[in-house]
């Protein structure tokens, strides 16, 4: 099956598996700017453009006063423009943690407040729904941590209903695999990320990444059993 044919094959057999999309649903898409977001913006934009469901598609791009990363916020607005999604874009920043207050990694204050940022557009605009573009992988990697790490068998769910705020978060990248975004993304032409953060480095989630290529590379069905494991045990939505 060709690539193009096989993501869009994937991401529609998602929708419609686990009920991510309804009639009229506001759906915010949060676009990072990097490879997973731009693809998911895309398929969101083809899909609004087909009747049933009718759905609305919003993007929004926040950036980090106090992280050195960047992307390009007028090719973003052209790439948006390109598929009609309106572009929205934040500043945001976080503050270090003060004296007697319990420590915080720099990337979970980083994407607390990116997450607030989708939160409070979302309702601005009366959305219902987050798109988050989580792929395939991300799912698997996010369940071996909590596993081996943590002592219990959840992962990020491709659909979460919020109980504080009348939002649902959806990931409809979820039956991707990395490497066919990757690849497509490439054949995109997808501008890539002028400065990367500063604070990527070797964590727990890259050392999932090697553990379950190698796991891969014993057994081509791992990713098959796991899935379906996740799937059996009703941890990949939570209404």
């Amino acid at each position: 099956m060709k690539l193009e044919q096989r993501i869009r094959q994937r991401f529609r057999a998602a929708l419609v598996r686990y009920s991510l999309t309804e009639e009229g649903d506001h759906i915010l898409v949060g676009l990072s700017g990097g490879k997973d977001s731009l693809c998911l913006l895309e398929l969101l934009a083809e899909q609004s453009r087909i009747h049933r469901p009718a759905i609305k598609v919003d993007a929004l791009h926040v950036r980090m006063e106090n992280i050195s990363y960047e992307s390009d916020t007028r090719w973003l607005q052209e790439f948006c423009d390109s598929h009609g999604v309106t572009l929205h874009v934040r500043t945001t920043r976080f503050d270090a943690p003060s004296a007697g207050q319990a420590e915080k990694p720099v990337c979970f204050l980083c994407s607390w407040m990116r997450r607030k940022q989708l939160f409070q557009m979302a309702q601005e605009l009366g959305c219902n729904k987050i798109a988050l573009g989580h792929h395939q992988d991300d799912i698997i990697h996010t369940a071996l941590m909590n596993l081996f790490y943590q002592g219990s068998f959840a992962t990020m769910p491709v659909r979460l209903k919020l109980r504080k705020m009348p939002l649902t978060i959806i990931r409809p990248l979820c039956l991707e695999q990395e490497s066919d975004i990757s690849l497509y993304a490439a054949r995109q032409h997808y501008q890539p990320q002028l400065k990367l953060c500063p604070n990527e480095r070797e964590t727990q989630r890259t050392v999932m990444r090697h553990v379950f290529e190698q796991v891969q590379s014993m057994n081509a069905e791992a990713r098959h059993s796991v899935w379906t494991a996740l799937e059996r045990s009703g941890k990949l939505t939570e209404d």
